[in-house]
Order: C-alpha cells, then sequence, then structure tokens
C-alpha cells in the first residue's frame, strides 16, 4: 500500500513537473522569438514569391502623389506635411488590412495546433513594421521629387517615421486580427481604428512639423516619448488579448 501511494505520488508529481514545464516553454521568450522569426521569414519569402498586394500599394501611392502634385503645383511646408501623413495614413490601411485576411481557416488552423498566438501576432507586427517604413521612405523620396523636400532635420523626420510605422504597425495589425473575426467587417475596422490613430497621426504631425522648422517647439522629446509610450501600450495590448482572440 505504501509503495502504490508513493508511486501514485511520484506520478501525480511528474506529471505537475511535466505541465509546468510545457507552460513554462510555452512563454519562454527565446521559444517565442524564435517561432516569430520563422514567421517572419515565411511571411516575407510570401510576399517575394507573389508581388501583386505589393504592386497594388505602389501603384495607389504613386498615383495619389501625381495627383497631389497636378492639383497643387506649389505646395507649402504646411500642406506639404499634412498632405505627406495623409497619404502615409491610407497606406497603411491598404498595406496590413491584409494581414489576417489572406489567411484562410484551414491555414489559421494549422498555426493554431503549430505556433504560439503571442508568436504570430509579433510575426505580424514586425512584417508589417518593415513593409511600412520602406514604403513611408519610398513615399517620402518621391514626394520630395514631385513636390520638394522642405524637411530641414532629416534624423528627427526620419525618426517620426519610424515611430509612426511600428505605432500605424501594431495597431492596424490588431484591429484586422479582431475584423478578420468579424467576416472581416471594414466598418468594424474603421470604428476601432480611428480613436487609437487619432492621437498617433496629431503627434507625428506635430513632431514632424518640427522637423520641417515649422515651429519651435522645446517638447520634442516629450513627443517622442508620448509615441513610444503608446506604440509600448498598444505592443503590451496586443501580446495580452491576441490569444484569447485565436482561440475563437
Amino acid at each position: 500500500m505504501f509503495i502504490a501511494n508513493a508511486c501514485l505520488w511520484t506520478v501525480k508529481n511528474l506529471s505537475t513537473s511535466i505541465n509546468a514545464l510545457i507552460q513554462f516553454s510555452y512563454f519562454c521568450p527565446m521559444s517565442i522569438l524564435k517561432e516569430a522569426g520563422y514567421l517572419l521569414q515565411k511571411d516575407l519569402k510570401l510576399e517575394l514569391r507573389s508581388s501583386y498586394a505589393i504592386s497594388g500599394i505602389l501603384l495607389y501611392v504613386f498615383s495619389t502623389i501625381f495627383i497631389v502634385y497636378i492639383s497643387f503645383r506649389k505646395m507649402q511646408p504646411d500642406v506639404w506635411n499634412t498632405m505627406f501623413w495623409i497619404i502615409i495614413l491610407f497606406t497603411s490601411v491598404s498595406a496590413i488590412v491584409k494581414s489576417f485576411v489572406q489567411e484562410n481557416s484551414s491555414r489559421q488552423l494549422y498555426y493554431y495546433g503549430l505556433a504560439n498566438p503571442v508568436s504570430i501576432i509579433l510575426s505580424k507586427i514586425l512584417y508589417n513594421i518593415i513593409l511600412l517604413l520602406l514604403l513611408s521612405l519610398l513615399t517620402w523620396g518621391a514626394f520630395s521629387l514631385v513636390a520638394g523636400n522642405p524637411v530641414k532635420d532629416t534624423s528627427q523626420f526620419f525618426l517620426a517615421l519610424l515611430l509612426g510605422s511600428v505605432g500605424f504597425s501594431i495597431t492596424f495589425t490588431f484591429i484586422s486580427a479582431i475584423s478578420s473575426k468579424a467576416d472581416n467587417n471594414a466598418t468594424l475596422m474603421a470604428i476601432l481604428s480611428f480613436p487609437l490613430i487619432i492621437p498617433i497621426l496629431l503627434t507625428l504631425i506635430k513632431l514632424s512639423a518640427n522637423a520641417l522648422r515649422l515651429m519651435q517647439d522645446t517638447g520634442v522629446q516629450k513627443d517622442i516619448l508620448i509615441l513610444l509610450s503608446i506604440d509600448l501600450l498598444l505592443v503590451g495590448l496586443a501580446i495580452v488579448l491576441f490569444p484569447f482572440l485565436w482561440r475563437d
């Protein structure tokens, strides 16, 4: 009897230890980052193999810039700043809205049994950051070619581009995930993203206006900290809430 109880106690403790080990490996940062890296490579290879989406986005960007050039001809720096971020905003929507739309139910079920949901959302966010940063730099170059380049502080403007790409990517990626669970409801995506994007957009316009020397703002570091805080808050919310969304 004693031996049976001892064996039962050993099996129970071993089971508890295995479950704890599984949970630890499930939430281990290294394994999550490794999975996210593999998923990021997969997304990049798929995009390079089939570049229809990128071609459509580039066509949209160049068409919009050409229409702006035809409409304004000579553009004041404040108008340049506003129009630039409007183009970036709608380019972000066009580029990121397909994050989860292109994943059919069978592929999502395959990912559900293969990867950690945190790895999936991180890989999508990283991919969209890379894509949007490249599109932002390309838009900056094309816009400067046809409408001039009034930017006085290049490093500060590039920092605004980087922070804007990160903020837009995190926001639209997570909203796209929610929208995909609601039959890709575009209205839902617009309603949910609007209150999150407005503070990011206003801060970016203010930061870039300072880079164009349209204003002498001594609180540049404060604006950068605000953008970083918003980005970190959105990343945290995405990491915490996406696993619950992924189970449905």
